[in-house]
């Protein structure tokens, strides 16, 4: 039991430190952007950047954890964080962060993501799959609930700088720690039965030439467009429209309670039924909150939208390890999942750049919510296609 405590116990804390990391430029968006006089969709062109950079090596670290151990993944991933997120700090020039922030950070970040983290879940947890994922996964929710309410209150206090200076030490604090936990108690290759975990299946090629393949990443582009640009826009939208900045920084806090919330009821859902049921009620969710928001700007209905799209927020993670498990087997699990996670954070990096774009051409958000709901729409019509019959696995 103490070997399946610690690989959940690594997995959460791993993921709570990068997401809440990640979020950060979230918080930090407006003021950076008044320091330097630089738009909005200059910063948001370099979560752009970073979402891209980080989802190959999303895609990578599924394909290498296919073949080697995590243990030196993670903590890799996490020495590279520290170094690129820590240096933020010091930025004078937009270039400065699109290297720090787009590439550095986005190497790290990508190599200590939900894709290393669910294959070594799905290696040990072959039942329940879903709720083990999704308590690691729940550490992203409690990342962006303590980290991004603690820094908030850095940032009102001391400034942006500091919070990037602390995310680095964060980061860095966690290498060793990884490199005991997981080389000293457990084994990459075992399932903890003390024998080695079925990887049976779909190779990737056959896999990425069928029709459920494409029409679970379109599932995940959709989720992925929506949800960067929420994390990125969401507290300058809020202060936007009079809500104050800790105010505004404890709202995209409290998102992750509710994602934490959401991760783990779509996680034991999926034990129970299967993923679909979940996906499909994330997105109509998604659809009223997206409606809600297009007619009534006021401060309680901006609570109100972004407590109810967090449930969402970080639902659809545990599924995708599930999804590709129960469609392809786990033979190419990583690099099923790491490429479907590649396309759902480039498409995020795409979100967020729209929404500064669309902010800085219109002066408000409206278009861009706009879009998110004619999208929470085509989320609906294709999370009903994955119900449709399954590859059979060899």
């Amino acid at each position: 039991m103490g070997r399946y405590i610690a690989v959940l116990v690594t997995g959460f804390i791993v993921l709570l430190v990068s997401g809440g990391s990640r979020f950060a430029i979230g918080l930090t968006l407006k003021p950076m952007a008044a320091e330097f006089d630089w738009s909005r969709s200059t910063l948001s062109l370099a979560v752009l950047v970073f979402l891209v950079v980080s989802s190959m090596c999303m895609y990578l670290s599924g394909r290498l954890a296919d073949k080697f151990g995590l243990t030196y993944i993670l903590a890799s991933g996490l020495f590279i964080s520290a170094l690129g997120i820590g240096l933020i700090s010091a930025v004078v020039a937009p270039w400065q962060a699109f290297v720090l922030y787009g590439f550095v950070f986005a190497f790290g970040n990508g190599l200590t993501s939900i894709t290393p983290v669910g294959v070594l879940i799905s290696r040990w947890f072959s039942g329940r799959m879903g709720t083990a994922n999704a308590t690691a996964i729940s550490g992203m929710g409690f990342g962006q609930l303590i980290m991004i309410a603690l820094l908030a209150v850095v940032m009102v206090q001391s400034g942006w700088r500091p919070v990037y200076f602390w995310l680095g030490m964060a980061n860095l604090a966690l290498v060793p720690f990884v490199l005991v936990a997981l080389r000293n108690r457990i084994s990459d290759d075992d399932n903890g039965s003390g024998k080695p975990a079925p990887l049976t299946g779909m190779d990737f090629a056959q896999a990425r030439k069928t029709a459920y393949f494409r029409r679970l990443t379109i599932v995940y582009i959709i989720c992925g467009f929506q949800d960067f640009f929420i994390a990125t826009h969401m507290v300058a939208f809020a202060q936007d429209n009079g809500v104050g900045d800790l105010f505004a920084g404890n709202i995209l806090a409290f998102m992750g309670l509710a994602g934490l919330i959401g991760v783990l009821i779509a996680g034991i859902w999926s034990d129970k039924a299967n993923p679909l049921q979940p996906t499909l009620a994330c997105f109509i969710l998604r659809v009223a909150v997206f409606g809600l928001i297009l007619i009534d700007q006021s401060t309680i209905a901006i609570v109100v939208f972004a407590m109810a799209y967090g449930i969402t927020f970080w639902a659809t993670a545990p599924l995708t390890v599930i999804f590709a498990r129960d469609a392809f087997g786990l033979k190419h699990v990583g690099a099923v999942t790491g490429f479907v996670t590649m396309a759902h954070h480039m498409a995020g990096g795409l979100g967020a750049y729209a929404g500064g774009l669309l902010f800085d051409r219109s002066g408000d958000y409206m278009s861009a919510f706009i879009l998110m709901l004619v999208l929470s729409v085509a989320g609906v019509v294709y999370s009903i296609r994955l119900s449709q019959p399954k590859p059979a696995t060899l």
